[in-house]
Formats: C-alpha cells, sequence, structure tokens
C-alpha cells in the first residue's frame, strides 16, 4: 500500500475483499477516488494511526456480526470516524438488512455484486453523506430505543439494590482479594440491543492463572483420550481459534481483567469439549476459587451488571446478551428478532427454565424472540415478580 497519499485525493478503503469482489469495485466509476486494499479490520484501524490519508468510505466484506461489520463500525464511530460504511455480505435477509441499517450501515451488498450497483450507490451516498447522517432515514434510529418508564425504573431499581447491598459486596471484594491475586472484576465483549456491543461486568471467579493450572493437573486424569499426552504443545503459547487465525488477526474474543487476558471463545469450546467425557472433568475444577464456586452457585458474581444496566448497557429484564461469536450465528429471520428487544440480567427463558431440566438452544431461542414481541413495562414487572420463586429452584441458571 503506497503510504505517500496527497490529502487531496479521496481513499476508499476495501476490507476483507476477495478477488472477484475487489475487482469489480476497481472497474467501477468511482468518482476518481482511489482504493485501498486492507486484508482485514485491525489492518485499517492501525493504519489510521500510521498514515494520514482522506478517507471517504469504507467498503467491508462480511457478515453483520462477524468482526468486520457491525462490530467494526461501532470501534470506528468511538474514534469519531464518521464516513460512509457498506456491507459486502452472503447472508442477507430482510431482519439483518434492517439492522444493519439501524447500526449505521450506509448501504449493504449481496453477493455476488454488481458494477452497476456500486456505481450507483457508492458515489451517491459518500457526496451526500454529510446531508443524510442528519435524518432519520440513516443515523438516528440505529440503537434500540428504552421507553422512558423502563429507564427510570431501571436506574431506580438498580440503583437501589447495589446501595441495600453494597456490604455484601464489600465482603465479596475483600475475600476475593485475600484469596488470590487479582483483579476484583473483569468484563467480556456481549452483544445486546440492536447486535450493539458492550462490555459486560462479572466478579472474577477463576484464579488468574487457571489454564496453567489445568496444564500441572492434565496428568492425573487417567482417562484422558491419548491425543492430549502428544503433540507437546508449548503453555504458553496463546490460543488462537480457526476463525481468528483465518482472518490474521489476535483474538478476536478476549476477556479482560486488567492487564490479564483469557479467550472466551477457548473456555467455551472446552467446557464444551469436556462436557460429554465425565471420566475428565476433575470433582473440584482448579481454575475456580472457593469464593469464586459460592457466588457463582449464588448468582452473586452476576451483581456488577447493575452498574450495566445504571450506564444503559442493560436493562433488568429483556434477553440474556451473547458473546459476539455466538450472536454473529443469529442472523436469519428466525432468531434476529431476539435483537430487537433489550438485553437484560433476567428474562422470559430464565424464568421458564428454572427447575425444568435443560432446555434446548431451539426452546432458548424461541422465548427470546417471544418477548422480543411482547415485551412491555407491564409483562417486566410480572417477570420480576416470577424470578423471584424461582430463584428457590434448586436448579441455577
Amino acid at each position: 500500500m503506497d503510504t505517500n497519499v496527497p490529502a487531496e485525493e479521496q481513499i476508499i478503503a476495501l476490507v476483507n475483499c476477495t478477488e472477484n469482489v475487489f475487482n469489480t469495485i476497481s472497474a467501477a466509476q468511482l468518482g476518481g477516488r482511489k482504493l485501498y486494499s486492507f486484508t482485514n479490520p485491525i489492518e485499517l484501524y492501525n493504519s489510521l494511526d500510521k498514515q494520514k490519508f482522506n478517507l471517504v468510505a469504507i467498503i467491508s466484506q462480511n457478515e453483520v456480526l462477524a468482526q468486520g461489520g457491525i462490530a467494526f463500525l461501532e470501534a470506528l464511530r468511538k474514534r469519531n470516524i464518521d464516513v460512509p460504511f457498506f456491507l459486502i455480505s452472503q447472508q442477507l435477509s430482510e431482519s439483518t438488512v434492517k439492522l444493519s441499517l439501524k447500526a449505521g450501515v450506509a448501504d449493504v451488498f449481496k453477493l455476488p455484486i454488481k458494477q452497476s450497483s456500486i456505481e450507483l450507490r457508492v458515489p451517491l451516498l459518500i457526496e451526500k453523506w454529510d446531508a443524510l447522517k442528519n435524518t432519520n432515514n440513516v443515523i438516528e434510529f440505529h440503537k434500540y430505543k428504552t421507553p422512558f418508564i423502563k429507564r427510570v425504573f431501571d436506574i431506580v431499581f438498580a440503583s437501589t439494590v447495589l446501595l441495600l447491598i453494597s456490604p455484601l459486596l464489600l465482603i465479596i471484594c475483600i475475600l476475593l482479594k485475600l484469596e488470590s491475586k487479582g483483579p476484583i472484576f473483569y468484563y467480556a465483549l456481549r452483544v445486546g440491543a440492536g447486535y450493539r456491543t458492550f462490555k459486560f461486568y462479572k466478579f472474577r471467579s477463576m484464579f488468574v492463572n487457571a489454564d496453567q493450572k489445568i496444564k500441572e493437573l492434565k496428568h492425573l486424569n487417567q482417562y484422558a483420550p491419548a491425543a492430549d499426552s502428544g503433540g507437546g504443545s508449548d503453555e504458553n503459547t496463546l490460543y488462537i481459534c480457526e476463525e481468528c487465525r483465518a482472518a490474521g488477526t489476535q483474538c478476536q474474543f478476549p476477556i479482560y481483567s486488567d492487564k490479564i487476558r483469557w479467550c472466551e471463545k477457548q473456555y467455551a469450546s472446552t467446557k464444551k469439549a469436556k462436557a460429554g467425557s465425565a471420566f475428565f472433568k476433575l470433582k473440584d475444577d482448579p481454575r475456580i476459587t472457593r469464593v469464586g464456586k459460592f457466588i457463582r452457585n449464588t448468582s452473586i458474581d452476576e451483581l456488577p451488571q447493575l452498574w450495566n444496566v445504571i450506564i444503559g448497557d442493560m436493562s433488568i429484564v429483556g434477553n440474556r446478551p451473547l458473546p459476539l461469536y455466538e450472536a454473529e450465528k443469529l442472523t436469519t429471520d428466525k432468531y434476529a428478532m431476539r435483537f430487537m428487544a433489550p438485553a437484560g440480567i433476567t428474562g422470559l427463558w430464565q424464568v421458564e427454565k428454572r427447575g425444568k431440566g435443560e432446555m434446548s438452544e431451539e426452546e432458548r431461542l424461541m422465548l427470546d424472540n417471544k418477548y422480543a414481541e411482547n415485551h412491555s413495562f407491564t409483562n417486566d414487572i410480572k417477570l420480576i415478580l416470577r424470578t423471584i420463586p424461582a430463584l428457590l429452584q434448586s436448579e441455577s441458571v
């Protein structure tokens, strides 16, 4: 990529575009604007610090919930980069198109793209962007709008609970510090209403060196598969899943505690893989502290999410926010409806699940959709009243 670009030259950044897509866009008449190609969102994001060029548009070939989709647009907004953002995707439906536009995407194209469509729509939106971004057609309705009465209730309820339980929170903080070194809180990125990402807070319930402890105790598992003893992988090697490796990036699904970082996708994958083997699971999971076990069993580790409610990321009642790697799979008409409701601490599926055994992923998603279609302040109050007796059930959620 040529770094010596005159300031007056207008640049359109292409992100993750295949050769066919790049050739189609290159052949289009774009008003003399030049194209810069980037292999992934991180490369473009980093280049904005290293070089100065007159960026007028971004065209990203990614699915709506992939890292180069809405999440990337949100990251650009936080840096005050306000240029038309276009998505080129393979899987588009009426719901995902609407959600993309509500999130602030200027326009979406479905593969295979046509040169005529690029020529007609991209230059027009670049030229009219300053006018369009101030209208209701593009930007102002990109986020789910919490009703006023619900927002007031969320703030009053969350603030009151935090005040009442502040002695308990203080004790938990002290116990966590006394038992193990490390931060008290950690956060992971979650996807809530309108596919908006935010920092989702919890109390730390694991040792900071939990992964190393697992490897140290691995030899004690006499039923471990033979494959576990082979390969001799370096225990200091950073886990990179196939998706991140293909994108040529670092971990895209991190969990943070100050300077400490875990891979959330690795944790979920490992947990799923071990679930099918009763002989692999240790009686006392060495990753979890004694205090951590208690706060998990009692759901106290979830209490920091009351702060998410106060700052507006979540509501008391809503659909549970999802990790990025789960949310990016739910882009069809069948499942996308769940993101048209607020993210919440408790909701319909949590109440329905209590004491009724395992609930399939399909059943949970259908309940999420049901809540999104029928949510109201009155129904939220009913769910809160149902949550209290549900907490007395033996099964935790």
